[in-house]
């Protein structure tokens, strides 16, 4: 062993082994289409029973299964609305096996959650929609909001807006997010009052996320939603027929670490299977102060009762806090030379908004680390994520998602399908409340670059001088306006503008096949939600008390607010919805229609804790029973399997979002 010759040719041969191993290995290929039709069903999923090799089939129904050692295996195919087939192969060295699969429809398979998601399937439904599914999603999506991985999907406009995470928003032909209905797991997530999607309330659900289909213009979905610009589809995974831990870590710039772990048991005893996966991530943000500190949580639950029951259990919740950017900025204060380079850009604009750079955010301010002030949210104390500094704006959301789905098959031709569900939601964001001291300009010249180099801003705060103040001053000059005191009373705050909801919900669809031809669909959509608005003091900012007095119900002596007590406003809305759909959809060799129709009612109350009547009583109102309806249908004629004629037509029409009802002031 002490020839160097002797001993390198040792070292090779043991390099050499794993690789001679490798190349015995076999391979598997084959293809996957619908039993009646022949069609490719792009997207099923092949695995190999008992380990963790599997591929997914292209859109033309092809498979490859690679490094195959040799033996005998259970091939198992599965694909959403199908029975889940499965296959006995031997695999030799170095050999090639070509496995076919003709699947056949099911209404209770292995993966049924998208029989409630309305998903549309290629060459079938007439409408324009994107996959994107769970590789492409790795690959091109990483640890950002999930709305950034359809960016490359036509009319679909989606940005990360101010920079912090979670603060995405997604645009369809044009129309913002308040009309696109966001759906997960076939239920509706968009806000019951006014339709907006926050998307760090789903921070992390990425990495449980089997796929994600964007419907344009009319959708496939027969639910009564704000679908005038799209539907978009987000499809959790679903429980997993094979065993396995995933265990991913990702490190990015300016502190970014995120770690994600995701199990699952495989299918136990022919019935029962389960899938759980937790997500933690941290960092400072590339903008300045954009900080997140977040968790996510998946659970998938699935148990077939029998051949023609089968109950599933999806939860899935992302709490979370982070710092928030005010994307709406003068462009001068990102890049002075591009301001000049617009043209219509005036000197005295110049003059007014100093270069700060791309990352620059005015939503925080530097605060003496002497300041031991504690924050409050909702009765609970804590200190300042940062000692160093203060979030003007900061962002904090808990809003888990529970959905209970039961697939029933009555006969051959007719099954129920059922979710009923459960979202919670409590946090809010934070803002100013009261007269608090401005930062002005103050700057340093760098000879290097001939510029000056600022610090603060017209719109940052002075938080050492507002502690001050409140801490120790009864005189103060704050904007050139006089002020006067007590010692310890605040004449400026940090607030929480709070958000909490509760809704519960439950979707029932019936399905007949009258044919071979002619699919039939009747349900039910039946919501309820009760949602808090109010602001709570978060933050004194040295002082001990602050002056309310807009509590129609408070005495005098009850003005002085302490740390978690509300101002400002404090109402509660209830929404009650209810919608009946009905849907037709006829296959006939190369010709595919559909008609759908459906109405929906909807009802707002409105109670002002904070406003007294002439009786006594606080303020409510309530609106009278809002009626809506939706038609559409479409229709598409194969002309080749790689050419689709169709076109689709319908109306909606409009239901009025409760500030439409009531003129009241929900805050941010």
């Amino acid at each position: 062993m002490r020839n160097p010759i002797y001993k390198s040719l040792v070292i090779l041969l043991l390099l050499s082994l794993p690789l001679a191993l490798f190349a015995v290995n076999g391979k598997i290929t084959g293809k996957v289409t619908d039993s009646k039709t022949g069609e490719a069903l792009p997207g099923t999923n092949v695995a190999v029973k008992g380990t963790s090799l599997g591929a997914a089939a292209d859109l033309s129904g092809s498979f490859t299964i690679k490094n195959v050692p040799p033996g005998t295996y259970t091939l198992m195919a599965s694909f959403v609305g199908y029975g889940i087939t499965t296959k006995e192969v031997k695999v030799a060295p170095e050999q090639t096996i070509h496995v076919d699969f003709a699947l056949e429809e099911e209404i209770i398979s292995g993966a049924t959650i998208t029989v409630l998601a309305d998903r549309a399937k290629i060459r079938e439904t007439p409408v324009a929609f994107s996959n994107v599914e769970k590789k492409d999603m790795e690959v091109r999506l990483g640890s950002r909001d999930i709305p950034l991985v359809l960016n490359t999907t036509p009319s679909v406009y989606a940005t990360q807006q101010g920079g912090g995470a979670g603060d995405a928003r997604i645009n369809v032909r044009g129309f913002n997010q308040r009309n696109v209905a966001i759906m997960i797991n076939g239920v509706p997530v968009n806000d019951m009052e006014n339709g907006w999607v926050y998307w760090s309330n789903w921070d992390g659900v990425g990495d449980a996320t089997s796929s994600i289909q964007m419907q344009r213009g009319l959708s496939a979905v027969n639910l009564a939603t704000p679908s005038i610009g799209g539907t978009m589809n987000v499809l959790t995974d679903p429980t997993a027929m094979t065993s396995g831990v995933k265990f991913k870590q990702e490190i990015g710039t300016a502190g970014f670490l995120k770690t994600t772990l995701m199990a699952n048991t495989g299918l136990l005893k022919g019935k029962y299977a389960l899938s759980a996966g937790i997500v933690r991530k941290i960092g400072e943000g590339w903008v300045d102060k954009t900080w997140t500190d977040a968790w996510a949580y998946y659970l998938g639950a699935s148990w077939q009762i029998n051949k023609n029951n089968r109950l599933e259990l999806y939860a899935l919740g992302a709490p979370q806090r982070h710092g928030q950017n005010l994307y709406k900025q003068n462009i001068a204060v990102y890049d002075t030379e591009f301001a000049k380079s617009l043209g219509d850009y005036d000197q005295a604009a110049l003059d007014k908004y100093h270069e700060m750079g791309r990352r620059f955010n005015q939503n925080w301010a530097p605060v003496s680390p002497s300041y031991a002030g504690l924050q409050n949210v909702e009765g609970k104390t804590f200190k300042r994520h940062d000692a160093g500094f203060i979030n003007s704006r900061e962002n904090f959301y808990h809003k888990p998602q529970v959905n209970l789905n039961w697939y029933t098959k009555l006969s051959d031709k007719l099954g129920i399908y059922s979710v009923f569900y459960y979202s919670g939601g409590t946090g809010g964001g934070t803002g100013t409340y009261g007269t608090l001291a401005h930062k002005s300009w103050e700057g340093t010249y760098n000879q290097q670059t001939g510029k000056y180099y600022y610090f603060g801003s017209p719109w940052s705060w002075d938080w050492d001088a507002t502690i001050a103040i409140n801490r120790d001053s009864t005189h103060a000059w704050i904007d050139k306006k006089e002020y006067t005191k007590e010692k310890g009373q605040s004449l400026g705050i940090l607030r929480n503008s709070r958000n909490n909801q509760g809704t519960l919900g439950a979707i029932s669809k019936i399905n007949y096949k009258l044919s071979d031809a002619v699919n039939m669909t009747a349900g039910v959509d039946w919501r309820t939600a009760k949602i808090e608005h109010y602001r709570e003091i978060r933050d004194l900012l040295g002082g001990s008390y602050f002056i309310f007095s807009g509590n129609d119900f408070d005495s005098e002596s009850q003005y002085k607010k302490r740390l978690g007590d509300k101002v400002d406003y404090y109402f509660t809305n209830t929404v009650n919805w209810i919608g009946f759909f009905g849907q037709t959809e006829y296959t006939n060799g190369k010709i595919t229609a559909y008609g759908m129709a459906g109405y929906s009612t909807i009802k707002y109350s409105y109670t002002n804790h904070f406003r007294k009547t002439d009786a006594g009583n606080e303020l409510t109102a309530e609106s009278n029973n809002i009626g809506g309806y939706q038609v559409k249908g479409g229709a598409s004629y194969r002309i080749t399997d790689a050419v689709n004629l169709y076109g689709n037509s319908g109306y909606v029409s409009k239901v009025p979002i409760f500030d439409n009802v009531i003129n009241n002031r929900t805050g941010t």
